[in-house]
């Protein structure tokens, strides 16, 4: 199934049920785990469940494989697996703690070190 594909249908599963502050994240140069993290708040236990139950039966009827879900326990995280995408919904309190955006914004790069020149 196409990438652009799986993220639209996450990304109008989550819209379904207003998630808020949804965030698609590229992240194919950081890892090889997944290609795509997406990365939606609700304002509940209860939306954090009910939008990540959405997702996960939006996608399977997409024709997506879904590799796991985590953190249905306490629905404070809830993590959707979706092989080359991973979903990840959040209470807000939850995601400024671990603000995900910033630990897989690509970054700068560093460069070579300068050598010192000889006088």
């Amino acid at each position: 199934m196409r990438l652009s594909k799986l993220q639209k249908t996450a990304v109008n599963a989550l819209e379904d049920i207003k998630a808020r502050d949804i965030e698609v994240l590229d992240v194919r140069k950081q890892t090889s785990l997944c290609d795509s993290l997406i990365i939606a708040s609700a304002d509940s236990n209860r939306q954090v469940k009910a939008l990540a139950d959405h997702v996960r039966d939006r996608l399977k009827e997409a024709g997506a494989t879904i590799v796991g879900v985590e953190g249905e326990e306490s629905a404070e995280w809830i993590l959707v697996d979706a092989g080359d995408i991973v979903v990840h919904i959040m209470q807000p309190a939850i995601r400024a703690y671990y603000n995900l955006e910033e630990l897989w914004a690509p970054q700068p790069r560093l460069g070579r070190p300068r050598q010192a020149s000889a006088a």
